[in-house]
């Protein structure tokens, strides 16, 4: 007796080693209870086991199990003091069934047992406590058959309170640690988004409207170049606001107390250009009674915005590119070097890359102005904006117009699907153009000139525009020098392509030729040839 009390005893502390360390193992608290369960059936032949715990509901709910089936296990659920287990967890108390089959209150909710007569089954169950707090209920099965001696279960009930103690501080710990792990993830979101909103904060721009990812990169872009010295280039089609992000750049740099100064390249000729931005001696030409300034000198410690710099003409551009290289030069008339401290940005809408293959703009200068390049995207690019600059416009309208104009929803999505050739400039036109044309005080879809067949983008499209060039034709043919006779009996096609094609035909695929008898310049009609994809034919 004495012995196999001592290997009873020595294999019961081999058991809980074992329960010890499995417990210890691991955070994933189903797979470590798991095998906690495996562990008394193989040392005490403990069947059906199950561990319970309680659920933030106060309900029973099995978080691992030995010996079922996993729909058996899913309706091992119980309410506190409902049948044994809930007694269990309501009692704080071990309780033992000797035959189950006998208990009214034991309701074999599982439906795991067989309880046909000649099979005898023991219930075992414990409270799982961490202190004072009862977290669940440990519980199994000893099976017998009829006629065995009962057996004693002061041995079975004291393992089990033991394995029920350690489960208890395991699942305390697994809580305590998914707890922290939960206050973590929610303050690690909370860290996210007060990041993004500080980051959106940060690369805003008081003086664009943008909350896109597209805008975010080029005020992000704009924040990273403004307080360095480096020359930027603005690219991106008209009405973009290019401007606009000069400003910003010159606003956002060191140079924010000094001159901000603007030149529109293709607003003049080449003789106003360099006196414009050069200045002048008493003199120098006709008409310049008094010594003038150029806007370099004027922008001195600031920021020079050359707009369209693209249409400068070749040997303006080696004028321009001395002064890039050695940042001094001369008033036109005189021959006294100024030295300038001035942060230059330019900016256009056209394709430089292309216009040095063509040779119409110098590499040199193409490199010389291409340091830091900043791309801004089209309106169409970027509909995520357009309700903001649309409230932004319409509350500049309203505030000089003493009105309450709101857009409702389904105008606003006409506005969303419009392509907006012309960008924000077209769609600031168009939001003050149908404010002052609407009568109440709500914009509805039909107060849309686009839904009028009022649209000054199709207007454009149709007719030609500053970007697609108007190709008119005289009444007369004769052109000098174009071989061309006079004549009123031939009708010029009446597509744009088609009268393209027809000058360029007339004389001879000579494109200076086909440009006077069309008013236009040499580069508007290279540009037209390549709008409309006319192959040149070499006659």
């Amino acid at each position: 007796m004495g012995k196999s009390a001592e290997g009873e005893s020595g294999s019961g502390l081999i058991a809980i080693y074992e329960i010890s360390k499995i417990l210890n193992s691991s955070l994933d608290l189903s797979k470590t209870l798991r095998e906690v369960l495996a562990v008394l059936a193989a040392h005490f032949q403990m069947r059906r086991g199950m561990i319970s715990l309680v659920q933030e509901s106060g309900e029973l709910h099995a978080a691992g199990a030995s010996g079922l089936t996993v729909e058996e296990v899913r309706r091992g659920q119980y309410q506190a003091g409902e049948g044994v287990v809930g007694r269990i967890l309501t009692s704080g108390v071990a309780m033992v069934i000797p035959d189950i089959s006998k208990e009214p209150l034991f309701l074999n909710r599982t439906r795991s047992r067989d309880l046909s007569a000649d099979a005898v089954i023991a219930f075992l169950g414990v409270p799982i406590k961490h202190g004072r707090e009862v977290l669940g209920v440990l519980s199994v099965d000893r099976d017998r058959k009829s006629g065995q001696r009962p057996v004693k279960f002061e041995r079975d009930v004291q393992i089990l309170k033991m394995v029920a103690n350690l489960i208890g501080q395991t699942v305390k710990l697994h809580r305590s640690v998914l707890a922290e792990h939960e206050r973590m993830m929610r303050e690690s979101h909370r860290l996210q988004k007060a990041l993004q909103s500080e980051v959106r904060v940060m690369h805003s721009i008081k003086e664009v409207i943008g909350h896109s990812k597209r805008m975010q990169q080029v005020f992000a872009e704009v924040h990273q170049a403004a307080p360095g010295r480096a020359t930027v280039l603005l690219r991106g089609e008209s009405g973009t606001g290019k401007e606009v992000i000069a400003r910003a750049i010159h606003s956002h740099s060191p140079r924010s107390n000094a001159p901000f100064v603007r030149v529109n390249c293709a607003a003049l000729t080449e003789t106003l250009l360099e006196s414009e931005l050069f200045g002048h001696e008493k003199g120098a030409f006709t008409g310049a009674t008094q010594e003038r300034k150029g806007r370099f000198e004027l922008a001195n410690g600031g920021t020079l915005f050359l707009d369209e710099i693209g249409e400068i003409s070749p040997s303006f551009q080696t004028k321009l590119l001395r002064v890039l290289q050695e940042r001094e030069f001369e008033r036109v008339g005189g021959n006294k070097a100024i030295l300038v401290d001035v942060r230059l940005i330019f900016a256009t809408n056209r394709n430089l890359e292309e216009a040095v293959s063509r040779g119409t703009f110098r590499e040199d200068l193409y490199y010389r102005i291409n340091v830091v390049t900043i791309a801004l995207p089209a309106l169409r690019e970027r509909r995520d904006d357009i309700p903001l600059l649309v409230e932004h416009f319409l509350e500049k309208f309203n505030k000089g117009n003493n009105r309450m104009l709101s857009v409702v929803p389904e105008a606003m999505q006409i506005l969303l699907d419009c392509n907006w050739p012309g960008n924000v400039r077209e769609l600031e036109n168009c939001i003050e153009r149908t404010a002052t044309m609407t009568r109440g005080d709500v914009i509805r879809e039909l107060d849309l000139p686009c839904q009028q067949g009022k649209c000054l983008s199709m207007a454009l499209h149709d007719h030609g525009s500053t970007r697609n060039i108007p190709i008119s034709l005289p009444s007369a043919y004769a052109m000098p020098g174009t071989g061309i006779p006079a004549t009123d009996s031939v009708e010029p096609p009446q597509s744009e392509r088609s009268r393209l094609v027809w000058a360029m035909e007339q004389c001879g695929w000579v494109q200076a030729k086909a440009a006077r008898l069309l008013n236009l310049t040499p580069r508007q009609i290279g540009y037209a040839l390549k709008k409309y994809n006319v192959s040149i034919k070499h006659l």
